[in-house]
């Protein structure tokens, strides 16, 4: 399945039932009051997380959704029947916007989570509500509200514990590919992941993360340039940030600074998160400088930047970085809930 992670659609929410304006006309009965009922309530549009759901595909193609119109208010106080609602069901880590003014209307992370995006017209009041001690016949109701009409940008950030973060043509989705079931597109030119990818990389039988394969990023991605802010919207949402750098790189040191100037201009706080980077591609190297990498390449990177070489054609490094990834996810997911219980 086509991965979508951005959509436009536009939403209509019912408009509310008339009052009615009636009068009781019933045997013996010769002056019967008010008796009209109100209209009933416009349907509403919800936005509903749905864990079984990854991509925005469904609605893609499918770009109106309007809820049900409330009834008009019946005879005998008789109140009309709601619209019915319209629930648009997304994945969790969808963002909502109005995609007229862009402002954020809101999200949905956890599974159930539900948010009203376009709320039903409240129905009319019938004249039975305007009787009073002063005005015992009112011949008059009101007319049900409007229901609204929006265009809504829904966005997809994913739902990852580790992103991967390098330029076009790293070795990123071979990794990926080499540690997971998912399988990206791998080929020798830049640019072949166009769309992100999802991974459940297993350490053994009991512990596994989930690693995001993103659009490789250029100079100026945080600018728009290339696939630059697809990329950086999803890693917003990764718990690990892990830079891929291939040991061909003309200038390693160079490399990584500009990765990291891209997410500072884009996010300053997405520096916060543990970071590691694995040097790919180590199969070029011969067999004895492979285990002295990390100390020849040291210089080239902060001190506190822990090294991790790896080759995923040949399955070099593969058992050490996935042990090392899933320590530092475990760690920081421990921290967020301990923070989130302090709170």
């Amino acid at each position: 399945m086509k991965f979508v992670d951005h959509v436009v659609i536009t939403v209509r929410s019912g408009d509310g039932g008339r009052g009615l304006v009636s009068f009781r006309r019933e045997k013996f009965v010769p002056k019967g009051g008010p008796a009209g009922g109100n209209g009933g309530a416009g349907g509403s549009v919800y936005i509903e997380a749905d864990p079984h759901l990854y991509t925005l595909m469904d609605l893609r193609y499918n770009t109106l959704h309007e809820a049900g119109d409330g009834d008009p208010g019946g005879s005998h106080n008789k109140t009309g029947k709601d619209g019915e609602d319209v629930v648009l069901r997304v994945p969790p880590g969808t963002v909502i916007r109005n995609n007229t003014t862009d402002a954020i209307i809101g999200e949905v992370v956890e599974p159930g989570d539900r948010l009203c995006i376009a709320e039903g017209g409240r129905g009319g009041k019938g004249n039975t509500f305007f009787k009073s001690s002063t005005n015992q016949t009112p011949r008059h109701a009101q007319p049900g509200e409007d229901g609204e009409e929006k265009e809504i940008a829904l966005e997809l950030k994913l739902l990852a514990d580790v992103g991967l973060v390098g330029f076009p043509n790293a070795g990123k989705s071979t990794l990926v590919s080499s540690i997971s079931a998912a399988k990206p597109e791998v080929a020798n030119y830049p640019f072949t992941t166009l769309t992100p990818s999802l991974g459940m990389v297993y350490v053994n039988e009991y512990t596994s993360f989930v690693m995001a394969d993103l659009p490789g990023i250029i100079e100026d991605a945080h600018e728009g340039r290339g696939l630059g802010l697809q990329f950086l919207r999803h890693i917003e949402r990764t718990a690990v940030l892990l830079f891929v750098i291939p040991i061909t790189a003309t200038d390693l040191g160079a490399t990584y600074d500009q990765l990291l100037h891209e997410l500072r201009e884009y996010d300053a706080a997405q520096l916060d998160k543990p970071r590691f980077v694995a040097l790919s591609k180590i199969d070029l190297l011969p067999p004895e400088e492979r285990s002295l990498l990390p100390d020849v390449v040291a210089e080239h990177f902060p001190p506190d930047v822990e090294l991790l070489p790896i080759s995923a054609v040949a399955q070099i490094g593969l058992g050490p970085l996935k042990r090392r990834l899933f320590n530092a996810v475990d760690t920081e997911k421990r921290r967020t809930a301990a923070e989130v219980t302090s709170s």
